[in-house]
């Protein structure tokens, strides 16, 4: 994968592709790539970890691999899991054939249902643009961090009945966690890392002209200011960036070329998800817009 060559080149490429990244996350993503090392990311949702894979995609001109992490998830999900249904197959026509069943007649890569991580390696072995997007690793098990380290290390995964196998050319590797519990530290060793905050005014006026262009700058402006007031009550979620744009689409909707107290009240529901927070921010009212 060829990817710009210095720090400001790819700041530039990210722009060009709709993304307004700070300066640290620039140089963060540039030493991830140079390096070759995994990227993990955290910060709270909707601050725009996870389009990070997705612009990284687009610019490498090749597949995204995703792997959502959640509760439960264990390595026939994550890794590979055999083909019973084939390795049945197989014993049956061996049995046939009046020939012996060997262990490695059924238990060869050829069985093997390749889930997200063995895809990536497999990818990558082929000489294939790939980018491995690991998201929200803290919705799994702490557990399950284990099955991660020998492929953040190494890019390689060990099947006990195969061998090893490994990607001849890592992956680009993004982690990503909204801390809702800590990562072992044994991840993020083997990653560069990098904290994404909520963006300041300036950089979330500038997000909002390359997503949504046809806001003024002046409702841009209302919208941002705003979203920074929204974020220091005290919320449950406080809103990200993608609401902020999701606000600037619903007001381009509904024709609205300023902020209100009345359109606040009509359109909260598309920057707030939970009750006890619409009430919050209708308490503070007017404070809002000042």
């Amino acid at each position: 994968m060829a990817f710009p060559s210095s720090v400001d080149a790819l700041e530039a490429a990210f722009i060009d592709h709709g993304y307004i990244p700070e300066r640290g996350l620039s140089v963060a993503i540039h030493l991830a790539i140079q390096m070759g090392r995994p990227l993990f990311v955290e910060g709270e949702p909707g601050v725009g970890k996870t389009e990070i894979a997705n612009v990284l995609t687009a610019m490498s001109g090749g597949e995204l691999i995703r792997l959502q992490c959640y509760e439960g998830l264990d390595a026939s999900h994550a890794l590979y899991e055999w083909d019973y249904a084939r390795q049945m197959l197989a014993i049956r026509l061996l049995e046939a054939q009046g020939g012996e069943v060997e262990v490695h007649d059924i238990m060869s890569e050829k069985y093997l249902i390749a889930r997200p991580l063995l895809q990536a390696i497999r990818r990558s072995s082929e000489g294939l643009p790939t980018v491995l997007l690991i998201d929200e690793l803290d919705r799994a098990d702490a557990e399950f961090e284990a099955y991660l380290l020998e492929l953040l290390s190494d890019f390689q995964i060990t099947i006990p009945e195969v061998g090893t196998i490994r990607a001849s050319t890592p992956p680009i590797v993004i982690i990503t966690s909204n801390r809702t519990r800590e990562i072992h530290d044994a991840v993020k060793r083997r990653c560069i890392y990098h904290w994404i905050d909520y963006p300041t005014v300036e950089r979330e006026i500038a997000i909002l002209h390359k997503k949504a262009p046809e806001i003024s700058e002046v409702l841009s402006r209302e919208l941002a200011e705003a979203m920074q007031k929204l974020r220091n009550l005290d919320l449950f979620k406080p809103p990200g960036v993608a609401e902020t744009v999701d606000w600037a689409m619903a007001l381009r909707v509904l024709g609205e070329t300023e902020l209100s107290l009345e359109v606040i009240d009509e359109t909260i529901g598309v920057i707030v998800k939970y009750e006890e927070d619409i009430q919050t921010v209708r308490a503070a009212g007017s404070a809002i817009l000042v």
